[in-house]
């Protein structure tokens, strides 16, 4: 079932998703959350941090488990997954540290990193909300299309369009890894709710093909069709065909 949601400008889609999390945290103060990183979310972290210093909202009972991570990255890189959380989030919130998870990059061997955060989601239990951004090709964490996908955590080299969509934030495309551990679908699918935000007119025709097209591993976001619980949140541009 897709509830979407149309907001009207930047603050209202911050607002909006900052929204969700804080009313989930404020019913069960102990909640798993499923994290993203990107520029989408972004806004919405500004907004929790807001909530939590006028005290309306705490994490220190709270847990989370983020999407994906870059392999050959460690986690005081500028741009890992890791530190963006961080300085994005975590350094400025109530959370405990060992509360927070992102698969690791710079293990010897990235297929026992990913087996290892598959482990630790399996010990988790449910996650209670998963957010998502959503990729140009229809990548929902980092499940590319393709002509299948994986259900649990997993190594997957890049398509280059994601690769150059993420070169902004390099030097170079050059320096942008290759490969990254990701959930698979069936980890996302597997949360008890997932809110999908996605904004701007480029994000229009992928996001109409993800809610509205067939479902196929050419555009890993459809598979959102399947789940019983997802609220999408999207400004003017990026739901003007919804």
């Amino acid at each position: 079932m897709l509830n979407i949601i149309k907001t009207h400008n930047e603050e209202h889609f911050n607002e909006t998703g900052a929204g969700i999390i804080t009313s989930l945290l404020q019913s069960n103060p102990r909640a798993i959350l499923g994290l993203a990183t990107g520029s989408t979310p972004v806004g919405v972290y500004g907004k929790l941090i807001e909530l939590y210093r006028k005290g309306s909202v705490s994490f220190k009972q709270a847990a989370t488990y983020n999407l994906d991570e870059y392999i050959g990255l460690p986690a005081d890189h500028p741009e890992s997954y890791r530190r963006f959380m961080d300085e994005k989030l975590f350094n400025h919130i109530d959370i405990l540290p060992e509360n927070t998870h992102v698969p690791s990059g710079v293990e010897a061997d990235p297929q026992t990193a990913a087996e290892d955060y598959s482990r630790l989601l399996d010990e988790a239990g449910q996650i209670d909300l998963q957010l998502l951004g959503l990729g140009h090709n229809g990548h929902i964490g980092f499940n590319e299309p393709g002509e299948e996908l994986q259900g649990p955590p997993h190594i997957v080299k890049l398509d280059e369009r994601t690769r150059l969509a993420n070169a902004r934030f390099f030097n170079s495309i050059d320096e942008v890894p290759t490969h990254a551990i990701t959930m698979g679908i069936g980890s996302i699918l597997h949360a008890k709710q997932i809110l999908l935000m996605a904004k701007g007119e480029d994000k229009a025709e992928v996001i109409a093909r993800a809610l509205k097209g067939p479902i196929t591993t050419k555009c890993p976001a459809s598979f959102l069709q399947t789940h019983s619980n997802v609220v999408v949140v999207v400004d003017q541009a990026a739901g003007k065909w919804l």
